[in-house]
């Protein structure tokens, strides 16, 4: 190669190379500059207000964040260490041939978000309430965002952004329609960010809603039959916790407290018999409200099993009315005003009766209609023995003899015929 195209290749290398760095408030940043040719010409950095940061491996600023990496021939590299917004800027690497020759890199310092904080929340809320939760983020470069999650499913917020200096401040707000199902949620309120590469910044609040109660009463026996055991149960839920419950019957005290247990939220009836006929109410309360349920009891007949027989019935066996009653209560389990046992055996004599009645009534009906056609069809005159001839006698006399003779006659009949 002549000298010629040496110096071209001097020439052409002789510019030095550097790169845009970004970095986390907090962080270090490395800073190189290198060149592909270098005849011992001395490389320079300097900051963005073009003071001299090192010259060569001479450090010509006093800063103790400021340290010499790597210095040779073809590359100068330093570190800024505890990096703040004040050290963003455009950064200079001089190589000093004639000309001086420069490159330039921008550092960015990222801006970390402070951890978020909710506010608005009060402890606690009212079922009903309208309430505003709002989220506020400090110190984030770029501009963070916030986002809203309700027990982990997430809900669109409002989000206001306003500069503060070099960085953001960040608001997001979320309104809220209070009701008992919000009781025991979750809200969080989640800052993303570049600079949060491991773990999102969060803050979360549980809500508390009071509410009145609310009471049913669910019950262990679809038909209730006289010895039986029962438990009813009253349900009630509510905030503060409606405890205890009260339990009355037909607007009064229990009456029978041996056989009647109430333990908590349990009425049990140790053995059923008829005097446990009637409505019995549970009602719960806390300082919001009162709430009762109803349920209205009827205790049936005992089953009785008779001795099988060895010869076929006279009478068809009417059906049993506890089985046919079964098969419309069964399904039912938690009662209202209602009465849950309205096909009784009082309803299946009733029916009884009533086809008995129809039956008597239709028989009759035949009969009369029978017997009216069977005299039309006999309706007419009729003559006896004795009147025949007395059509054609001249007078009463002779209709008298006339009768007479046929008398005769027949009397003489009867005697030739014998």
């Amino acid at each position: 190669m002549n000298k010629t195209g040496v110096q071209r290749l001097g020439i052409s290398g002789q510019y030095p190379l550097v790169q845009n760095v970004t970095v986390t408030e907090g962080g270090t940043a490395n800073l190189t500059c290198r060149v592909e040719y270098n005849d011992n010409t001395s490389l320079q950095w300097s900051n963005p207000a073009q003071q001299t940061l090192f010259f060569g491996d001479k450090k010509a600023l006093r800063d103790n964040r400021i340290e010499l990496v790597r210095a040779s021939w073809s590359e100068l590299t330093i570190s800024i260490s505890d990096v703040t917004l004040s050290d963003e800027g455009m950064y200079t690497c001089s190589l000093f041939t004639m000309p001086v020759r420069t490159a330039k890199a921008y550092l960015t310092v990222l801006g970390v978000p402070e951890k978020p904080e909710i506010d608005g929340l009060t402890k606690p809320a009212m079922e009903g309430d309208h309430i505003t939760l709002t989220c506020i983020t400090q110190g984030s470069k770029p501009a963070a965002d916030l986002r809203w999650f309700r027990n982990e499913k997430e809900v669109k917020g409002a989000k206001e952004v306003n500069a503060s200096g070099k960085t953001f401040t960040v608001r997001s707000s979320l309104q809220l329609h209070v009701d008992r199902n919000d009781d025991g949620v979750a809200y969080t309120c989640r800052v993303d960010h570049v600079a949060l590469t491991q773990t999102p910044q969060q803050a979360t609040e549980v809500l508390e809603v009071h509410y009145a109660p609310r009471v049913e009463i669910i019950h262990s026996l679809a038909v209730p039959q006289e010895g039986q055991y029962l438990k009813l149960e009253c349900v009630s839920k509510g905030n503060p916790s409606p405890d205890p419950v009260m339990w009355t019957k037909d607007g009064g005290e229990l009456p029978d407290l041996d056989r009647m247990i109430v333990e908590g939220r349990e009425l049990t009836f140790t053995s059923l018999n008829k005097t446990d006929n009637g409505t019995y109410r549970c009602e719960a309360s806390n300082h919001l409200g009162t709430s009762s349920a109803e349920y209205v009891l009827y205790v049936y007949d005992a089953p009785t099993t008779l001795p099988p027989s060895t010869t076929p019935p006279l009478h068809p066996i009417p059906p049993d009315p506890t089985a046919l009653l079964g098969t419309h209560a069964s399904d039912r389990r938690v009662t209202g005003n209602r009465d849950p046992n309205a096909l009784g055996q009082h309803g299946t004599d009733h029916a009884l009766i009533g086809g008995v009645v129809a039956v008597v009534v239709f028989v009759t009906l035949c009969l009369i209609i029978v017997l009216g056609r069977y005299l039309a069809r006999h309706k007419g005159t009729y003559l006896t023995n004795e009147a025949k001839g007395a059509d054609d006698a001249p007078d009463a006399d002779t209709a008298i003899i006339n009768a007479e003779g046929n008398h005769a006659h027949a009397e003489e009949k009867k005697e030739y015929f014998i």
